[in-house]
């Protein structure tokens, strides 16, 4: 088990990281505040990931309290920049689909690269 500083040196990084990827590029039709949101965003998807809670639409409405809509908006910017990854799945009654979300992997393997 890493140690509570490991932990929390690996968390500042990603931070960091993900601070760094939006922050610094920004695209042609974003806003400041957009971008602003992306980061908070990421910031509960890695926390819900970190906790092992399933990131999908409904799980991150529950944590977040935002509308469908609100989350979607944000997490297509994300797919957008290639932050997140998304594969459809059966949904919980198991019969439908959902949309499960994934963070980069880049983001977790070189948390201190550009």
């Amino acid at each position: 088990m890493p140690s509570p500083l490991a932990a929390q040196r690996k968390s500042l990084a990603f931070s960091s990281r993900v601070l760094r990827r939006i922050m610094d590029n920004p695209r042609s039709n974003e806003t400041a505040q957009s971008r602003l949101k992306q980061v908070g965003m990421m910031s509960v998807l890695y926390h819900m990931h970190i906790s092992h809670i399933p990131l999908t639409l409904t799980t991150i409405i529950g944590q977040t309290g935002l509308t469908r809509s609100g989350v979607a908006e944000t997490v297509d910017q994300l797919l957008a920049r290639h932050i997140l990854a998304e594969t459809m799945e059966r949904n919980s009654l198991g019969r439908g689909t959902a949309r499960r979300f994934h963070i980069d992997e880049d983001l977790f393997e070189h948390p201190d690269a550009d």
